[in-house]
């Protein structure tokens, strides 16, 4: 699972508290979320999936509590 690093993603990290990853295509959403929680200690609220050549995204929104600014400062994005 690797972090995407694009203005997109860096707009929903800022408004709608939203990390982008893209992960393997056999991964389900709940497997996704235990990953994530973890990996950052953090809240996942909601999961959605997106296919699009071959590729699978995940947008994880996180809980109110766990600001996704600080996971992406962690990971070098911001």
């Amino acid at each position: 699972m690797k972090p995407l690093v694009t203005e997109k993603a860096v707009m929903l990290i800022e408004a709608k508290n939203t990390l982008v990853f893209e992960t393997d295509m056999k991964k389900t959403k709940i497997e996704i979320k235990k990953e994530i929680e973890e990996i950052f200690n953090v809240k996942v609220e909601k999961i959605n999936t997106l296919l699009r050549k071959n590729k699978k995204y995940a947008y994880v929104k996180l809980n109110s509590k766990n600001p996704a600014i600080d996971v992406a400062t962690k990971l070098g994005m911001i």
